[in-house]
């Protein structure tokens, strides 16, 4: 299979409350470090001739503009918790510069939140300006958007099937806390790949800091990004100076080419 030279951009690296969290005070909230102020997780993953998105934040507007997006191919949505869908409204300003629905790539699992929360985009009855989406069902098989060939790898969130991404050399997994053998082969040859490291405590559905590191060198993955990190974490410069070699902090804007 052929891969396209790929550019990816981490729209935001935050947990479901971001950082700053609001009302808090302590020392990563109140940070000048750019650094510290995470908007919720997702990326751009853009070729020569596709742009697509995983996942639909409540900060999705604002990442959009922070990064001058100015046409979007398709979303892909690794599993339907708030944090991950909230900001699909927002995919409506590409409708209108298209003039086409917006695919919308996610398991049927997904797809039914998506139809439930925002039952109005699917009425019989639509009010002029409502998003435009156009649903294609994903499971664990291969798939291509525009010349971006994508493999599915499934994790879990404690009990939830969860997807994880390969997009040639590099491997995008949030929201898990455990992945079966067989799911972890199709990982193992990236050149990079991104994990959750909630915190350095240990969590009921995430990876702390310590489990997501050993995975990675279980994997034996030359490069490791952590992602979907909260204020409990720790300030970045402080834990990104701890990290091993090959291993970093991936932080909002952090743009990195395969």
């Amino acid at each position: 299979m052929s891969y396209p030279a790929i550019r990816i951009t981490f729209l935001g690296t935050g947990t479901s409350t971001g950082v700053p969290m609001i009302g808090c005070g302590c020392e990563v909230c109140t940070s000048t470090d750019r650094r510290d102020k995470r908007f919720r997780s997702s990326i751009l993953v853009e070729s020569d001739k596709t742009r697509l998105v995983v996942d639909t934040t409540p900060d999705f507007r604002c990442q959009m503009l922070r990064n001058k997006v100015k046409n979007l191919d398709a979303v892909v949505f690794t599993h339907p918790h708030k944090d991950h869908i909230a900001g699909l409204d927002d995919i409506r300003a590409f409708n209108f510069f298209s003039g086409k629905p917006m695919p919308v790539y996610a398991n049927e699992m997904t797809q039914e939140v998506i139809i439930r929360e925002f039952a109005y985009v699917f009425a019989d009855t639509k009010y002029p300006g409502l998003p435009e989406i156009s649903l294609k069902t994903i499971n664990t098989e291969p798939f291509t958007i525009g010349n971006i060939p994508i493999t599915p790898i499934l994790v879990w969130h404690l009990k939830m099937p969860v997807f994880g991404f390969r997009f040639g050399n590099f491997t995008y997994i949030t929201d898990a806390n455990r992945i079966e053998e067989s799911e972890k082969e199709k990982i193992r040859g990236s050149r990079a790949i991104v994990l959750n490291a909630l915190r350095n405590e240990k969590h009921v559905s995430h990876f702390n800091l310590d489990e997501a590191r050993e995975l990675a060198k279980e994997l034996e993955i030359p490069q490791a990004y952590f992602t979907h990190i909260s204020h409990q974490l720790g300030k970045h410069e402080k834990v990104n100076a701890g990290l091993s070699a090959g291993m970093q902090l991936a932080y909002d804007q952090l743009a990195l080419e395969f």
